[in-house]
């Protein structure tokens, strides 16, 4: 019962403290909006960006050409041993002819090309294109591929593929070291800006040890305080990410740029966005009110 007193006492304290300190409570808050807002935009950033790089990897495919004189079993044979790879997702055959007609609609000049030539014409050859689980394993697939019997060329893009990877692991990498960062950086800004809110409050806080207040009586209102300074920060950038996202998703269409420019889906990404500010708003607040009770007032 002594400690659901302390904190009905904290709460009530604490909201009546931040309207009594109004400007300085602005002040947190502000700092605190300021930082989440640049926090939610790096997370919203970061995560799309990966989402692009997640399609491109799934674009990538292992297009193998098979010899003009392979029979039909040598042909199954050869789908029956990629099947039997261990990093293969999917197998899809194309005979010459149907190579050809998928290249009439892709083009007109094809269509133009294609259609001149006689039935014993075609130069094209059957064809399997093949999708991995493992993007990074897909050189290693690919001469696994090479050394089956009746199969001509393999590719899959050789060298840019490798590039490319490179590219987006240090995209990735970057793009976690900067949420990281911004994420300390609110916490050190905030950290500070309550501190000199609360040092502000020294001689309130003396009054309370003189009259004989417990750490705990003393401690407590601030960090609700700084619990409820984290909850109002947080109400401007769950907004602008609720909203601003839903807003970006709908008007901005990227894939008619590239088809890989496809934007997360708002539900239920933003709110996992908010939930994750809302978090981070709250704890920073909290831990920034007693870091700066305990290690700097001496309490």
């Amino acid at each position: 019962m002594k400690q659901i007193r302390i904190l009905g006492r904290s709460i009530r304290d604490a909201f009546k403290s931040v309207f009594r300190n109004f400007s300085l409570s602005i002040a947190s808050i502000s700092c605190i909006t300021i930082t989440l807002l640049i926090l939610s935009i790096s997370m919203i950033l970061s995560y799309n960006i990966e989402n692009i790089a997640i399609l491109i990897k799934k674009d990538f495919s292992i297009v193998v050409f098979v010899e003009n004189d392979a029979t039909k079993e040598e042909i199954n044979k050869i789908k029956e041993e990629i099947n039997k790879l261990d990093n293969i997702e999917s197998v899809v055959y194309e005979t010459k002819d149907e190579v050809a007609e998928s290249w009439k609609e892709s083009n007109d000049t094809f269509e133009t090309i294609i259609e001149g030539w006689d039935e014993d014409e075609n130069p094209l050859a059957d064809t399997f294109s093949i999708k991995v689980k493992n993007i990074n394993d897909i050189a290693k697939t690919a001469k696994e591929i090479q050394n089956i019997d009746k199969v001509g060329l393999v590719r899959y893009g050789e060298g840019i593929v490798e590039q490319l990877l490179s590219v987006l692991k240090v995209i990735e990498k970057f793009l976690i070291f900067i949420v990281l960062a911004l994420v300390l950086v609110t916490v050190f800004l905030v950290s500070n800006t309550i501190k000199i809110t609360i040092f502000s409050r020294r001689k309130e806080i003396e009054i309370m040890r003189l009259v004989g207040a417990s750490n705990l009586n003393i401690k407590m209102p601030f960090i609700v305080e700084g619990l409820f300074l984290g909850i109002l920060g947080s109400l401007i950038p769950i907004i602008a990410t609720i909203y601003g996202y839903s807003a970006i998703y709908k008007y901005v269409k990227l894939t008619n740029i590239s088809p890989f420019l496809q934007l997360v889906q708002p539900m239920p990404f933003i709110y996992i966005v908010s939930l994750i500010i809302l978090c981070i708003g709250t704890v920073v607040g909290m831990f920034g009110s007693y870091n700066s009770v305990r290690k700097y007032l001496k309490i």
